[in-house]
C-alpha cells in the first residue's frame, strides 16, 4: 500500500480523497463517491475531512526534494 500523503496532481480541493484513493488502491472518483454517499448518514464527515487536510502532509516537489 502506498503511504497516505496528500498528492499535488489530481486534488479537487485537498486532496484528501486522492491520498485515501492511491492507499486504498482505488480511483479518486470512486472516493469522492463514497464521501458524497456517506455525507447523507449522520456523522462528522466534514470534520473527518477537515482533520485529515490539516493533518496528511502534501507531496513534495521536485524542487523542494533537495
Amino acid at each position: 500500500m502506498a503511504a497516505l500523503i496528500r498528492p499535488r496532481d489530481g486534488r479537487v480541493i485537498g486532496g484528501v480523497c486522492a491520498a485515501l484513493a492511491r492507499r486504498f488502491g482505488t480511483s479518486a472518483t470512486t472516493m469522492r463517491v463514497i464521501f458524497l454517499a456517506s455525507c447523507l448518514l449522520p456523522g462528522p464527515q466534514f470534520l473527518v475531512y477537515l482533520a485529515l487536510w490539516l493533518l496528511l502532509p502534501a507531496e513534495k516537489t521536485a524542487s523542494a526534494a533537495w
